[in-house]
């Protein structure tokens, strides 16, 4: 498996994942925000700039299932409370290959957008672009370790459509340079992880990501 986050996620991305073998590597941060928990099939990463010892201890100290431990409330809160960071939930980690052509929707690109989700996004994404649909908005930007992320917004009176498939899928035309576009779908929110799954993304693990407190 890949030394870095980026290898790792590339790897990942590829289909080619770490070893089950029940382990948890510790990686540096590459970027000063994020920071958080990988879990794969029995195999996690947590990337972090916290002195690897103290991650395996805390680890070892648990009363659970070694296998869950990376992602057991008492370790994420013991590591939120050691860096200062907060979060919100545990996704599931989402990929897909990028897409030639057109998107199959008319989009507007909005050049100044004033959204929730686009205020999310501007808080955990860089190079952030927005597009907007009927009913619907699509954001793109660089999060973790540099990767392309999608997220996407149905508006309630157009829900049960196809129209947050379409934008999912929408977002491997538009990602620049022929690189995967990641999504993550909070584990309880079924519609959002129907569509992205409709619209080709496939699983590969859980993340829990941590954020540093906003200035």
């Amino acid at each position: 498996m890949g030394q870095t986050l980026t290898e790792i996620l590339d790897a990942a991305a590829a289909g080619r994942f770490p070893p089950p073998d029940g382990g948890t590597t510790v990686v540096p941060q590459e970027k000063g925000r994020d920071a958080g928990v990988l879990a794969f099939t029995a195999h996690s990463v947590v990337f972090t700039d916290e002195d690897p010892d103290w991650v395996r201890s805390t680890l070892a100290a648990l009363d659970c299932d070694a296998l869950a431990a990376t992602m057991n409330p008492r370790f994420l809160a013991a590591l939120l409370d050691r860096t200062g960071r907060g979060t919100d939930t545990i996704d599931l980690l989402t990929v897909a290959g990028p897409l030639s052509g057109e998107p199959p929707l008319e989009l507007r690109e909005l050049a100044d957008p004033d959204h929730p989700r686009v205020r999310r996004a501007l808080r955990r994404r860089d190079d952030v672009r927005v597009w907007s649909a009927d009913g619907g908005v699509l954001v793109l930007g660089r999060g973790v370790a540099g990767r392309w992320e999608a997220a996407i917004e149905v508006d309630e009176d157009v829900r049960a459509r196809g129209l947050g498939r379409q934008l999912a899928r929408a977002a491997r035309h538009l990602v620049p340079d022929g690189q995967p576009v990641w999504s993550q779908q909070a584990t309880g929110n079924a519609r959002s992880i129907r569509a992205f799954q409709a619209a080709g993304y496939r699983p590969v693990g859980a993340e829990a990501l941590m954020l540093a407190p906003a200035p």
